[in-house]
């Protein structure tokens, strides 16, 4: 049966997302998070396949600003709502789809496209490989503490209603963008993905609260978290659900998350998709009370190889030919030299015998300096050439600070 893919229409978008609900169970969400995907979907860059009047595919791309190492922020396109109908599968649409958003984003001229997966399985077909990762924890607040560093005292709480606060915690969150590889610099209308609340959603737990952290008047952290209650005999035993934590210096971060762990009534903090390399891990007294766990996170995809690496900097000095398969996007495929160093890269077509070996998936994986090349390697997806070639490549990939996706799109 032939189906016609096609831009979304504006008065297509209520099919369009049923069709996206649907093949995620079903389950109806809010009419304020309907409402919230609703303002943010742009439909220039959003695509069907329709069935007749019937909507059995869907896919998007929001416009993007991620931070890559170095700390320049670079177009990177965010693939959304991905989905085929259960009654269209097996029949090429997702590879259609998927087709026409690449070859999109590279007429707009955007080196990077970026999702989350709901399947790990289904993308890496496509290029896509996990190039962050990401934390969960439930720490026991009954049998860990928090050593704290010099100033935290200093910091001031307060709690404020989190609407009231949110022009100053965007600022906050602005200015940590830059600091970390994999974070999105938000663009208008996404503050209110940090204030999304409906009752719905909470599970048990209390509206959404807000704390800030000032110094001198000015707000220098915040978190937003909610409480599930819970007692039994022995009394409380309630959790401190984390949604958001960010602070400007050790003292700020500490002393919010000293907060969290000392709310009267609780006894656990549980908190979901933080960075692997957050400093309270290395504040808590116990860390075997914390029940850490990592996961896929942010899945990167380069789409002009050449642009993308030009775009970020490197750790240590490279000189590196790299040979790219790229049957997906051919127009990557073949050698390229990338020279750089921390102050700037250049990364040209050429003719020279290659160094390395790897697939475009190798290179997302890497690009954020959260996965290094040599363990690519050890695990037989990027051959050396060059003896000495991998170990160059591997520092200069490096990142000081773990990448890290601050929240799903």
């Amino acid at each position: 049966m032939a189906t016609d893919l096609r831009v979304l229409r504006k008065a297509e978008w209520n099919a369009w997302y049923d069709n996206l609900i649907r093949a995620f169970g079903g389950v109806a969400e809010s009419t304020e998070e309907r409402e919230l995907w609703d303002d943010l979907t742009e439909h220039d860059r959003a695509i069907g396949v329709w069935d007749g009047d019937q909507c059995v595919g869907t896919a998007g791309a929001f416009t993007f600003r991620i931070t890559v190492p170095g700390g320049a922020s670079v177009p990177a396109a965010g693939i959304t709502m991905v989905s085929v109908a259960a009654t269209h599968r097996r029949r090429g649409l997702l590879r259609t789809m998927m087709r026409r958003q690449l070859d999109d984003i590279r007429s707009w001229g955007e080196p990077l496209a970026v999702l989350t997966a709901s399947e790990p399985v289904i993308y890496g077909r496509f290029g896509y490989a996990a190039a962050t990762q990401q934390l969960s924890v439930e720490v026991d607040t009954t049998r860990a503490q928090l050593l704290v560093p010099p100033g935290t005292d200093d910091v001031r709480l307060r709690y404020a209603p989190p609407a009231e606060v949110i022009e100053a915690c965007e600022a906050v969150y602005a200015r940590r963008v830059p600091e970390r590889p994999g974070m999105l610099a938000r663009q208008p209308g996404w503050e209110r993905l940090g204030l999304l609340d409906p009752e719905s959603d909470r599970n048990g737990q209390s509206p959404l609260q807000c704390v800030v952290a000032e110094r001198g008047g000015e707000v220098v952290g915040y978190t937003r978290f909610r409480i599930k209650g819970d007692w039994d005999h022995a009394g409380a035993r309630s959790a401190v659900h984390l949604r958001d934590l960010e602070a400007l210096d050790p003292a700020a971060h500490a002393a919010l998350w000293r907060f969290l762990f000392d709310i009267d009534l609780t006894s656990k903090v549980v908190a979901y998709g933080r960075p692997v390399d957050e400093a309270w891990l290395h504040m808590v007294s116990d860390i075997r009370r914390c029940q850490v766990r990592m996961r896929d996170s942010l899945y990167v995809r380069l789409v002009d190889v050449g642009a993308a690496l030009e775009a970020r900097t490197y750790q240590a000095p490279v000189d590196v030919v790299f040979e790219v398969e790229d049957a997906f996007c051919p127009w990557n495929e073949g050698r390229w030299r990338l020279t750089g160093d921390a102050k700037g890269a250049s990364c040209t077509r050429t003719d020279d015998p290659a160094d390395l070996a790897l697939s475009v998936r190798e290179l997302g994986a890497a690009y954020l300096g959260g996965v290094s090349l040599a363990s690519l390697a050890a695990a037989g997806r990027v051959r050396e050439v060059r003896q000495g070639a991998l170990a160059e490549a591997s520092v200069g990939f490096s990142s000081a600070v773990a990448p890290w996706l601050p929240h799903g799109f």
